[in-house]
């Protein structure tokens, strides 16, 4: 079948994002379903910060590769062996299509999931080779087995988790890759318990879902940090108690605290913000780290902040979420109006606004846009 995608044949390492616009609207040549494989219409596709990273080359990824993997839709059409969903199901898609055999799956720990992290990194999808082709026959790779800026994706049946349907899907689209890295960063990775200080760093959308997860947790105070000052007056209506810009922020932790965080997120990809984050959490605190940096840079800190301290850093990818399990749990707390993710939707645009979507993430001006890629939802 055909389908509109968007494509990127090439990086631009432009800060901010500019004129060379690699990415743009191609029609695709997309195979159907094998053993395993489901066809689901896009409804939703949520603009993140790892696809700019793509873009500039942060994160390198083979290209062409159509990009896009934070998104919900409907089941069309599902391969022989499926029985997880059914044509007609609505699902969110997750970007680690966890095989469950591997040690880290049998560990529950499927973000980790090694035969998901070499499907991803070949641009392939979990059951076999990319399913793309262009308007010449050449290989289109697909991003993190989702390819989700398209009208349709044939993903590996582990990257679907149904939903309710009557979850508005402009709503649930950011429920794949930011609210289960932020607030999971939060739930998972940190433990934090009711009571405890948290301080996130960084607020774009896997940072104030941290500050979510951090308020739905039962922290206090939630401290969050950003230059934007826009993006800190959402931070404390989402639940943040406190909002600093970056400058202020080491004095203002101390004195909340009484000396220093218990948990520090780190959701920017700077090293320079995860020595912040260690300064800024007490002794045994710990600092979970969600950001991407570019590769080749390199974190130094105090030696003697870990057995002399006893302060930790966590990695944390995908907030080691356990999709099917989290995805539903996160949707109760939206619904229970604790997780109120609409508040970071700043813009819908078609497939071919794309451009401009990565024009406003890269300028800090834009938290989450949604593509509406396939016309459900009317713009």
């Amino acid at each position: 079948m055909r389908t509109r995608a968007v494509v990127l044949r090439g990086i631009s390492n432009e800060r901010p994002y500019g004129e060379t616009r690699p990415a743009g609207v191609e029609e695709l040549e997309l195979g159907a379903p094998r053993e395993g494989e489901v066809l689901v219409r896009v409804a939703a596709a949520s603009l993140c910060h790892s696809d700019l990273s793509v873009v500039n080359g942060d994160r390198v990824r083979p290209l062409p590769m159509a990009l896009g993997h934070e998104a919900v839709g409907v089941v069309e059409e599902t391969g022989r062996g499926v029985g997880r969903v059914s044509p007609g199901d609505h699902v969110a898609l997750v970007f680690v299509p966890s095989c469950g055999f591997c040690h880290d799956c049998a560990a529950g720990r499927p973000a980790l999931c090694a035969a998901a992290a070499a499907a991803n990194g070949s641009g392939g999808l979990l059951h076999g080779p990319s399913l793309l082709t262009d308007s010449a026959g050449r290989t289109v790779h697909h991003q993190l087995g989702v390819s989700a800026f398209s009208e349709y994706a044939v993903v590996a049946q582990e990257s679907v988790v149904p939903i309710p349907a009557d979850v508005p899907f402009a709503v649930a689209s950011m429920f794949g890759c930011a609210v289960l890295t932020g607030a999971g960063a939060v739930i998972n990775t940190a433990g934090l318990r009711p009571g405890e200080s948290a301080v996130v760093y960084g607020l774009g959308g896997v940072g104030l879902s941290a500050v979510l997860g951090a308020r739905a947790a039962g922290a206090y105070p939630v401290i969050a940090v950003d230059p934007v000052p826009e993006k800190r007056a959402l931070a404390l209506r989402l639940g943040a108690t406190h909002a600093y810009a970056p400058e202020d922020a080491a004095t203002a932790v101390a004195d909340l605290t009484g000396g220093g965080a218990g948990s520090a997120v780190e959701a920017v990809g700077s090293p320079r913000v995860m020595a912040d984050c260690l300064a800024a959490v007490a002794r045994g605190g710990k600092v979970v780290s969600v950001g991407l940096p570019a590769p080749g840079r390199v974190l130094e800190v105090p030696a003697q902040a870990f057995a002399g301290e006893g302060k930790s850093l966590l990695g944390s990818y995908m907030g080691d979420a356990v999709p099917r399990r989290d995805i539903p749990r996160f949707l109760d707390l939206w619904r229970a109006g604790l997780f109120p993710v609409e508040e970071m939707h700043t813009g819908t645009l078609p497939l071919t606004g794309i451009n401009h979507a990565m024009e406003e993430l890269a300028s800090g001006r834009a938290i989450r846009q949604v593509l509406d890629t396939s016309g459900l939802l009317g713009v």
